[in-house]
């Protein structure tokens, strides 16, 4: 059993932290006060092979695997978790889905914009009235000679109103229930295909997050994203992968949350002494850390199991709650550690709680993940 990184994964985390220092820390209050989709950044990113990550050199990707990705994520995240997600989300979910139940010819047409950040992705499954019961999907697609015609709307799209290439879940059999479902490659300037509302978030401001609107929205047949009626079945697995990088995005902000308080506490002094050498500090920072590494210990070996092929249904979905649920609760004591200062946006702690508390909801709330890990467990009892 072997906890080291590589040298290679070393030299990517390194590289990975200069650039988000550099690049991305002198204007994330400036995106975040903004709500503004930092297209320019992502680009960057792009260029740096962060939005290809985990696909071959052979569709325009990094050529690497889950320990590398969530490096990359881990790392965006300490210093602004909207990068964070924006990374993930385009990764893990619409390029993934591309990647992973598209033929040939649509992983040629979609995956070297995609990798190459010339494209931005994304994902809608979530509905106003199917959220985590994504079952229970309303939006239609008929098909229509070499066409399908798709109505119907999405929720909490990430890149919903900016996004080049979404993939898009509808019902295509209804009598078949969540097997009736499919999904679809939908390009940004189709007729019929528009971004709704653009969501005013509490926390992750600079990351898009919009409806996505479909009337009647012709798609071409060629765009049918893996057979008809699996759409469903496919988004399950390709949100093993997206919890992954969920619990990526929220131990890189704890991480950053963490690092903050230590250096605030190391440079606040009261009664004559800095906080850091009272116990009350002492304890949360060693409570903060002890988290952090459970976390990152349960994503790691989550990732781990990625590269190697094997199922991570459970595992990935305890790293997600567990780092989401950690993360919150760091987030909070690094708050706590500013005192009245971390309630200012003059200084980071206010921002990492703002935007901890989403990863306990997206790609599956805590409750839902909870759900996911007893079943798989229960089941493999009765087998």
């Amino acid at each position: 059993m072997d906890f080291d990184f590589t040298e290679d994964q070393n030299s990517l985390r390194a590289a990975v932290r200069e650039f988000a220092e550099r690049e991305i820390r002198p204007v994330v209050m400036k995106y975040d006060e903004s709500q503004e989709f930092p297209r320019a950044l992502l680009r960057q990113c792009g260029d740096l092979g962060f939005l290809g990550v985990i696909f071959p050199e052979s569709c325009g990707g990094a050529g690497l695997g889950y320990i590398e990705y969530v490096i990359v994520v881990e790392e965006l995240s300490r210093v602004d978790g909207s990068i964070g997600i924006s990374v993930a989300a385009h990764n893990s979910l619409c390029t993934n889905h591309v990647f992973q139940c598209g033929n040939d010819d649509q992983r040629r047409r979609y995956l070297p914009k995609l990798t190459s950040g010339e494209w931005i992705g994304a994902w809608s499954l979530t509905e106003p009235t199917a959220g985590s019961d994504a079952g229970g999907t309303r939006t239609t697609a008929v098909q229509d000679g070499d066409h399908w015609v798709l109505n119907g709307s999405k929720t909490f799209t990430t890149h919903g109103s900016v996004g080049d290439l979404a993939v898009v879940f509808a019902v295509t059999d209804p009598a078949l229930g969540k097997h009736g479902i499919s999904a679809f490659a939908v390009e940004r300037d189709t007729p019929g295909f528009r971004a709704g509302k653009k969501e005013n978030k509490m926390g992750l401001r600079a990351s898009d997050t919009a409806e996505v609107v479909m009337d009647d929205c012709r798609v071409p047949a060629a765009n049918l994203l893996g057979k008809r009626g699996q759409g469903f079945v496919d988004a399950m697995k390709i949100l093993d992968g997206g919890r992954v990088s969920i619990a990526a995005l929220a131990l890189g902000m704890a991480r950053g949350a963490y690092d903050a308080a230590v250096g605030y506490s190391r440079q606040r002094e009261q009664f004559g002494k800095r906080i850091c050498d009272f116990q009350a500090i002492q304890f949360k920072i060693a409570d903060m850390a002890t988290r952090i590494d459970a976390a990152g210990l349960l994503t790691y070996r989550a990732a781990w199991m990625k590269d190697r092929g094997h199922k991570t249904t459970v595992e990935s979905s305890m790293a997600k709650l567990f780092a989401s649920e950690a993360g919150v609760w760091v987030a909070d004591a690094a708050l706590q550690v500013f005192g009245g200062y971390g309630y200012v946006k003059d200084f980071p702690a206010e921002k990492y709680y703002r935007d901890m508390k989403l990863c306990t909801i997206g790609e599956g709330t805590s409750e839902i993940q909870r759900l996911v890990i007893a079943r798989e467990l229960l089941g493999r009892l009765d087998g």
